[in-house]
């Protein structure tokens, strides 16, 4: 680039428009001279003809569409540029201008933005291209517009080439604020990216996520297109459907763009929002053929149109459904209201647009003012022509103020006024009389950060050169059978929310939730969105919460989990619910119950200790071992007894560790002193010597029966010690939370019942050594039956407690403890009480001396023959032997005969069976 500056050091660039302007002076708007030039862009016409011919030449043709709002644009610069001017801000500096219509096109805005370039007071509109334009001095210092981003995007990157400001009072797309690839760009409006954010905000407010899109096929179009797109997507809103359409209207296929629209509109019956970033000749097409296919939606004005008073005179438009738009923020404009009324008295010489709203006037003056814009803009300038010497004499002032579109005006003549403050910040060292005191882009950085005040509010550029006023939000309403633009809320760009001025206007925005526009019905509390084959978000399958989850609002994308340990919820949850602390209490049924049986065994156990204490010298209590030892068993059953009620209410620290210690050491002191019973029976029973003197050794009642109960003692100590039982809350239970002793220690629980149940054993195997004694005496047989009973109850007891869950667990020990209480209990002493009650005559002393010399003298008859059949080797027995206890048996062996005596030790003595009974008997009596 330096080496082209140095070998060609410029060259002239210039253009003739007398073909299609005929002059110079034609093809600007506005003009008025001034010692500082600001230059102007504003979309007067709606677009720009083309000629059919062939071939296509280079020409800039004229327009057609006189836009009414646009005009009162240049007007309002016009204002602001004269106020400015007869004010003391700039010290007898004079602002002039240079407006151009750019008819929406931005070839046309391209051939404005070559003039702005152009040097200074040069005899022709020529461009230099140098490679250093500091010291150049085009013809405007800045320029204002355009109404449409694509056309600034077009002239800003033209105009980056000198770093002439562009303040633009309409252009808001997102991609303006880069300041890498538009430098000198600069707006008094907000950026699309918050439009479009309260858009996404306005829509998930009012409950709506299925919306569909329609925009313009440029890069205004496709910019807010992306940017709603990441907005709505952070808002949970899903764009069903997005329609664009070409961004001019002479595009020969914008009919079939706008059908193909309206018949996705249509085909989308669950659509029922619109978003729309169109221009206002678009919406005027698609809202005429939306009425007449009778399509009723909300639709979302962005700002380019949604104060558009010329839509709201479309014929029907209240049929359309509900416009809610964003506008502008705009302030105090009476000034400007009394300018219009003055404008008649305006001269017209230099302002090509006053002069041909003066003539449209004049052309439509027979039509009514609600259809004087149609009017209008269906004149083209190549129509008015043969017309322009016409001068309307009624200038509608009221049809002026209607069209007029507040924050459009505010922001241009908020435009103005900052570049007025920055040229007086430029202007205070120099003479800024003279035109080339300071280049554009001087008075670029002077703009970025001046400040001023508007309406007593401060106003400064931001680091992207935009203004962030915020937004009025409007709602199209019919009042009096017409259409009317109101303002319902204020958006606020830091709060990210509306603020509404009363309740009557937050009624108005919230009755806008009425209508729906979702894909998928909402969700209710309980249930949780299901996504569905759908590629969107928002099309869903609503389903029921599982158990232990819930959702307490609508559309939940999950259900919460519910804490398992303290909470529980059915399927369909909408909240969860307090799980019950249970335990086996006194009142249950079944604790009533085993509370019962144990006192009905407490009341057993007292009337045993009745009767025998009142039959206290009888033979059957002294044969039971005397009331000392039943007094011992009977208080161990109680107590046994009596520890079934640690099991039963609400588990406490102590009930814990107490009740199986209880339980073991009372239930191994009755096994002890039954176990002793049997080896006192056992004993006095035994014929043979060596036996009888093994247990007379053994035979210690009171050591043994410390030593068998001290062990429990033992391992319960040191399971209260090292293991302890406690309280425990279990949570594995759906709807409860069990409270229960957790034993500390299977292992210690299982020692202190093997223990128990090997004492049990013991005493089962002498009880069953014993079963064949006296009958009247023997309560072998009955000990036996009792062990049987303790056994199978706690076989039974191992697998139903190890898989019982819930408060009736401790009701399972219980139970194997009642019944193996009651069976001991039972066995060992109602056959006694039977025979004290009901058998009173064998109660006596000599009854019991006879059974005992029938059983001694039987056992000693087969003793007798045993030791003779020994001693001759059955060769010849030396007497009769009668005793049905011996039983001959022949075998094969030397044809030998063998008596068999019920595995008693053979007596030696040689000893007549008479003399040998009565000698047993007596040894028998004096061990009872």
């Amino acid at each position: 680039m330096a080496l082209v500056g140095l070998l060609i050091p410029c060259f002239v660039i210039s253009f003739d428009v007398t073909h299609s302007c005929q002059n110079a002076d034609n093809f600007v708007g506005a003009s008025s001279p001034g010692d500082i030039v600001i230059g102007g862009l504003f979309a007067v016409h709606g677009k720009m003809l083309h000629p059919e011919e062939h071939p296509m030449r280079p020409v800039i043709q004229n327009c057609a569409g006189f836009e009414i709002q646009v005009f009162l644009q240049t007007l309002a610069m016009i204002h602001a540029i004269e106020m400015i001017n007869n004010s003391t801000l700039l010290s007898g500096i004079i602002l002039g201008y240079e407006i151009y219509d750019t008819c929406a096109e931005v070839t046309k805005a391209m051939g404005a933005a070559l003039r702005f370039l152009a040097k200074f007071n040069a005899s022709k509109d020529t461009v230099e291209y140098k490679c250093n334009y500091s010291d150049y001095i085009p013809r405007i210092k800045a320029v204002i517009g355009s109404s449409y981003s694509e056309i600034a995007m077009a002239v800003s990157r033209l105009l980056n080439l000198q770093l002439i400001p562009l303040v633009s009072h309409a252009s808001s797309a997102e991609i303006l604020s880069d300041k890498i690839r538009f430098p000198s760009f600069l707006r008094t409006v907000p950026s699309d990216f918050y439009q479009t954010r309260a858009m996404a905000r306005l829509i998930h407010r009012s409950g709506w996520n299925w919306i569909g899109l329609i925009a313009t096929d440029d890069d205004y179009g496709r910019s807010a297109l992306e940017s709603f797109g990441i907005q709505a997507m952070a808002n949970n809103v899903c764009i069903a459907f997005k329609e664009m359409l070409p961004a001019y209207l002479s595009d020969g296929t914008i009919n079939a763009k706008v059908n193909q629209a309206l018949e996705k509109i249509v085909q989308e019956t669950r659509v029922n929002v619109i978003v729309v970033f169109l221009r206002q000749f678009h919406v005027t097409k698609l809202f005429r053929k939306a009425i007449e296919r009778n399509i009723h939606k909300i639709w979302i004005a962005s700002d380019n149109w949604s104060a558009a008073v010329k839509i709201t005179t479309i014929p029907n438009i209240k049929h359309l459904g509900t416009v809610v738009g964003f506008a502008y923020k705009s302030e105090n404009l009476s000034t400007f209201h009394d300018f219009l009324k003055t404008l008649h008295l305006q001269p017209t010489e230099n302002n090509m647009f006053l002069k041909e709203y003066s003539v449209l006037l004049s052309t439509c003056a027979h039509v009514e003012d609600q259809d004087l814009n149609k009017c209008i803009s269906n004149y083209s300038q190549e129509n008015l022509i043969y017309q322009a010497g016409i001068r309307s004499q009624i200038w509608r002032d009221d049809f002026l103020r209607a069209n007029i579109e507040p924050g459009f005006i505010q922001s241009t003549m908020l435009a103005v006024h900052a570049i007025a403050y920055a040229v007086r910040e430029q202007c205070k060292d120099r003479d800024c009389k003279n035109p080339v005191a300071f280049a554009p882009w001087e008075l670029l950085e002077e703009l970025k950060k001046v400040t001023f005040n508007d309406n007593e509010k401060e106003v400064h550029f931001d680091a992207k050169g935009d203004l962030n006023m915020g937004y009025d939000v409007l709602l199209w309403k019919e009042i009096s059978g017409h259409m009317v633009i109101t303002e319902i809320a204020e958006y606020d760009l830091q709060k990210d929310d509306f603020i509404f001025k009363d309740e009557e206007k937050e009624m108005e925005f919230l009755n806008l939730k009425k209508i729906k526009s979702t894909c998928s019905t909402k969700c209710r509390p309980g249930e949780m969105k299901k996504v569905s084959a759908s590629p969107h978000t928002c099309c869903y399958e609503c389903v029921n919460c599982p158990e232990d989850h819930y959702t307490n609002q609508t559309d939940m994308d999950y259900c919460f989990l519910c804490n398992n340990k303290t909470h529980w919820s059915p399927v369909n949850s909408t909240t969860c619910y307090k799980k019950t602390v249970e335990y086996l209490s006194w009142n249950d049924w079944f604790a009533i119950l085993l509370i019962i049986l144990s006192g009905l065994g407490v009341v057993l156990i007292f009337a045993i200790s009745t009767i025998f204490t009142r039959n206290l010298d009888t033979p059957v209590v002294k044969a039971s071992g005397g009331l000392t030892v039943c007094y011992v068993i009977l208080l161990c059953h109680f107590f046994i007894f009596a520890s079934t009620v640690f099991f039963i209410g609400e588990p406490r620290e102590f009930k814990c560790k107490t009740r199986q210690a209880f339980f073991g050491i009372s239930f191994a002191l009755c096994i002890s002193c039954i176990l002793m019973k049997s080896l006192k029976i056992l004993l006095a029973f035994s014929f043979d010597p060596k036996l009888q003197n093994f247990l007379k050794c053994l035979y210690k009642p009171v050591p043994i029966v410390v030593t068998c109960t001290g062990i429990q003692v033992v391992i319960c100590t040191f399971w209260v010690i090292f293991r302890s039982p406690f309280v425990e809350q279990n949570f594995f239970i759906r709807r409860v939370i069990i409270l229960e002793c957790n034993e500390g220690s299977i292992v210690a629980f299982g020692v202190m019942l093997g223990y128990i149940a090997a004492l049990a054993f013991i005493c089962f195997i002498f009880a069953f050594k014993g079963r064949k004694l006296p009958e009247n005496y023997n309560e072998a047989k009955f000990i036996t039956f009792g062990m049987l009973i303790y056994f199978i109850a706690w076989i039974t007891f191992i697998p139903v407690y190890t898989t019982t869950f819930g408060k009736y667990r401790p009701a399972v020990e219980i139970t194997v403890i009642l019944i193996s209480n009651y069976g001991i209990l039972c066995c060992t002493f109602l056959p006694k009480c039977y025979i004290i009650l009901y058998k009173q005559e064998t109660n006596t002393k000599s009854a019991f001396l006879k059974i005992i010399y029938n059983y001694s003298s039987k056992s000693a008859g087969c003793l007798t023959v045993s030791q003779i059949s020994l001693a001759s080797n059955c060769t010849a027995p030396q007497y009769p032997i009668t005793n049905s206890c011996c039983k001959s048996e022949k075998t094969s062996v030397n044809g030998t005969c063998h008596f068999e005596v019920s595995k008693h030790s053979l007596i030696r003595e040689n000893v007549p069976p008479k003399n040998t009974a009565g000698t047993i008997s007596r040894k028998r009596l004096s061990s009872i």
